[in-house]
């Protein structure tokens, strides 16, 4: 294990400030022009923020995870997100970020839990939300918002109130932060119903930071930038924003996901951050554009997916393949890159695994994807694939990033230790104790060792299921071969308790659409599309194709095809685009019925 120098996060500020100064170190579009922010004008602004906290009575010296004053914060991304984040770290405060789509209950259990005294707001619609709960959180004392909002108080209101001797205090307090302080507690979903907050400390975020930033590698790019969409409260994205300051490259914030095309256009940037389910939304936005070609255009774009689908970075795939390779980079692949801005060195994903057939693709065209891995506790990053030779394997998260230890118990499941691992759960040292043992953070994903370095996941603990037969089967591999077919949107593999593996599948609709037009049937509704016996039979025919892959009991024998796509507003995806099996079980136990009504005949 290596040990780096340890820090505070928001010594970011001062590290960028003394060594590689930016006019863009933060960026958005504001009335439909980008407004960048310096290093010095961040600087200034978080100071004059802490101080303004520290007139509200925020922060002081009470730095244990229970004393500690806890601040609020649900937005979407935005500057003044990394500006309320530093400037109440640098009172010794502890940041609680959360979803702007986590439902009012979760929330109100949040305020209380963590004994929020102050929130800070976005817009009109997340302002009005905490106000129609605000009576059941007796410890917060007020709402501040981002939007200017009539009626609201503004979160400028706040550094406004800085003086030159509250300034000072600031840099004293700063100056008595260690870096075992903690800095943000993050709830995540629990098993028991009621989210559980995880207590990461700036040294357990900025170890892995570093680590990240020597393993990845970051370099350090004063002349680079990046686009931020994912959600800042997610671990994944906060730490990434901080290996970007770290590393001095300028963070352009997305304006939202529907913007997400036109905003890569306009920044340009060299990378960015995604999770699978988006880079799938992108891929077939691409095909549906391949779809809608005709003659020759239509056989040159099918066929560099096609030969894109077999490449393999470790092996050569000969002259020929890569001649051709390199006529469908500039003939095709070059209109991808230029959709994303012409600019792009590295993607990387996280979140849940990625299909393969998608990271050969885009790899191959000069896109490049590197699939990573790691949970919350951990802060995040335990494995990346690498930018180096030899570093990065399709199917796998990819090696241990540097200065951790990682070890597979007996069953497989993914233990890790090491200086990012979690303080702890917030108030609950009986989780705590059932998570990490001995120092070791039990992960609960399964996965095994590729080549003696990479790791492949290959499922959650407590996703694999049992059939009434005995026999164990895990879902992920197969829902995500599944997902390469193009017919197939969603899918969730069924089976608990059953005597065969079935699955609920979400049409690829435009896919759907586009094939049922080939064959000349009629599209109405997607509801009416899904019941006609030709699309049963098209999608059994896929089954039947896929299924090869897998063993007997794995193989899918029934199905059910959903009407509609499963969401975040749905209730059935997590806001990291992750699928709520537990939910999908309870909301559509008529159509898994369905599937099992005849089992025992």
């Amino acid at each position: 294990m290596s040990t780096l120098p340890r820090h505070r996060l928001f010594d970011a500020v001062k590290f960028q400030l003394e060594k590689f100064p930016k006019q863009d170190m933060l960026a958005a579009k504001i009335n439909g022009s980008w407004k960048t922010f310096s290093t010095a004008s961040v600087s200034e602004t978080v100071n004059r923020f802490s101080a303004g906290l520290l007139q509200l009575g925020v922060g002081g010296n009470d730095f244990t995870p229970e004393g500690a004053d806890k601040i609020a914060i649900i937005s979407n991304n935005r500057p003044e997100w990394v500006f309320t984040d530093l400037a109440v770290q640098q009172t010794g405060a502890v940041l609680v970020p959360l979803y702007p789509t986590t439902n009012p209950a979760e929330i109100q259990f949040i305020l209380n839990d963590a004994a929020v005294k102050y929130i800070f707001v976005s817009s009109k619609e997340m302002l009005e939300k905490i106000q129609a709960l605000r009576s059941g959180v007796p410890t917060l004392k007020e709402i501040y918002s981002f939007d200017e909002i009539p009626g609201a108080t503004h979160w400028s209101t706040i550094p406004d109130m800085a003086t030159p001797a509250l300034l000072e205090q600031v840099e004293a307090i700063k100056a008595g932060i260690d870096p075992e302080h903690l800095a943000t507690i993050i709830y995540t979903s629990g098993t028991t119903g009621t989210p559980k907050g995880v207590m990461l400390t700036h040294a357990n975020i900025s170890s892995n930071v570093m680590y990240s930033k020597v393993s990845f590698p970051f370099d350090d790019a004063p002349q680079q930038k990046v686009l931020s969409f994912l959600p800042l409260n997610h671990i994944f994205e906060k730490t990434v924003t901080y290996i970007y300051l770290f590393s001095a490259i300028g963070i352009y914030y997305a304006e939202s996901l529907d913007t997400l095309s036109e905003n890569l256009k306009e920044v340009c940037p060299d990378g960015f951050t995604t999770v699978p389910r988006l880079l799938e939304k992108v891929f077939e936005k691409i095909m549906a554009t391949g779809n809608s070609l005709t003659g020759i255009k239509r056989r040159l774009f099918f066929w560099a997916v096609s030969l894109a689908g077999k490449y393999d970075n470790n092996i050569s795939g000969g002259a020929w393949y890569n001649l051709q390779l390199s006529i469908a980079n500039k003939l095709v692949f070059s209109k991808w890159r230029a959709a994303l801005g012409g600019n792009i060195s590295y993607i990387v994903t996280g979140g849940a695994a990625c299909q393969e057939k998608l990271l050969r693709i885009f790899n191959a065209a000069q896109i490049p994807v590197y699939e990573g891995y790691g949970p919350t506790e951990n802060s995040p990053v335990i494995c990346v694939n690498r930018r180096k030779p030899g570093g990065t394997k399709f199917g796998t998260v990819g090696p241990p990033i540097d200065g951790i230890e990682v070890k597979l118990e007996e069953d497989g499941e993914i233990c890790v230790k090491g200086p990012t691992v979690m303080k702890g759960y917030y108030k609950r040292p009986d989780l705590t104790a059932e998570t990490v043992v001995d120092g070791w953070l039990h992960t609960g994903d399964i996965g095994i060792w590729v080549d003696k370095k990479f790791i492949k996941i290959t499922d959650r603990k407590k996703e694999l299921f049992k059939t009434s037969g005995g026999k164990y089967v895990a879902p992920q591999p197969i829902e995500n071969k599944f997902k390469e077919s193009p017919f197939i949107e969603q899918i969730m593999v069924v089976g608990e308790g059953h005597k065969f593996t079935g699955a609920l599948i979400v049409p690829a609709f435009p896919y759907l659409k586009y094939w049922m037009n080939r064959q000349n049937i009629p599209f109405t509704t997607q509801a009416e599309a899904i019941a006609r016996p030709e699309v049963q039979e098209a999608y059994q025919k896929v089954i039947d194709e896929y299924n090869q892959h897998f063993n007997h009991v794995e193989q899918i024998k029934r199905f059910e095809l959903m009407p509609e796509e499963w969401s975040i507003a749905g209730g059935e995806m997590t806001p990291k685009l992750s699928l709520k099996r537990k939910v999908v079980l309870e909301k559509y136990k008529s159509a898994i019925d369905k599937i099992y009504q005849n089992e025992h005949e």
